[in-house]
Parts: C-alpha cells; structure tokens; sequence
C-alpha cells in the first residue's frame, strides 16, 4: 500500500436490487465519501467512482459507476476504500488522523519505551492501539482512551501509555 493512502471506508455489500452498494464510512461524516468521489484500492488502482448516495446507518448507500447489478456490489464486500492523503484537510493543531499515529514510539509516564504502534485496531468496543514491545516478542494492546494514553505528541513522534496491568 503506498504510504499517502488511508482508508475511508469498505464495502459492506449490495442495497436492493438495482446495483446500488453498502459502503461503511469511516470519516467523521459518511457523505463526505460522495466529496472524494474516485475511491481507490489498497494498490492505488481504482476501486469505485461514486455517482450518487445518500445515508445509511455506520455509512451510506451508493451508486458507483463500476456497479450495474446487485452480483456485482455483492462480490465487492470487504473491498477497502481509500483516498490520498493530500485530499483530507490539514487537522487542527491539537488534532491528528488514527493513522498518523501508527509508528509512533510509545513511553511510560517516566520516558522509558514501552514499544512501538504497530496498527489501531477497532473490535467494535473501540480503538485499541497494538504494540509491538521493545524487547520483542507478542504485540499488546492498549486501549485508546484518556486512562490509557493520556498524552499524544504526534509532532514528538511519541505516544505516553499506561500498561493495562498499570491502569486502575
């Protein structure tokens, strides 16, 4: 994947008969999906061209030039979508993208390294940071709240987190 891409959805599958597809959005707003319109593959190729849509819940349901039948949305589930980097807004001085904190450096209160950010997964209870420790071995994850992580220095490359054993 090259490194400008972040994805912004995925589709979920085909709405009705006529083509149209479920995409879950994960943008602030789903509808700003129809903004960026040419959604692209995980390898920078083409992925959908959305004409139309409207919301639907965790998303919405769109018309894509590449989509004529209901087969065709549905062999698209799981498709990742996403969009170059240059095409988000800059975010705001004490904001950051879920993405940009993926190879961050990850410390105890005191400085010491606890591991690296590996990826940021969400099981559907939230988003939780996978770490790879220092020393090797097993990734740990570390849930991405105020408790846990209670200080994110993006420019600093550094993220301050408390073990889950350490958090009371």
């Amino acid at each position: 994947m090259s490194d400008d891409l972040i994805q912004v959805g995925r589709v979920a599958g085909a709405f009705g008969v006529r083509g149209e597809v479920r995409i879950t959005s994960f943008t602030a707003e789903p509808l700003a999906l129809l903004d960026y319109r040419d959604l692209k593959r995980q390898d920078g190729s083409v992925g959908l061209t959305l004409t139309s849509g409207r919301p639907a819940k965790g998303g919405i349901v769109a018309r894509a030039t590449e989509i004529e039948t209901r087969e065709q949305a549905e062999a698209l589930r799981g498709l990742k979508l996403y969009i170059s980097r240059n095409k988000l807004p800059e975010p705001d001085e004490d904001e950051f993208y879920v993405t940009d904190l993926v190879g961050l450096s990850v410390v105890d209160a005191a400085g010491e390294p606890l591991g690296r950010i590996k990826a940021v997964q969400d099981f559907g209870a939230g988003d939780l940071l996978e770490v790879s420790p220092v020393e090797g071995g097993a990734t740990w994850y570390l849930p991405f709240t105020r408790e846990a992580v209670p200080e994110v220095r993006v420019a600093d490359g550094v993220v301050v987190g408390v073990k889950p054993d350490e958090v009371e």
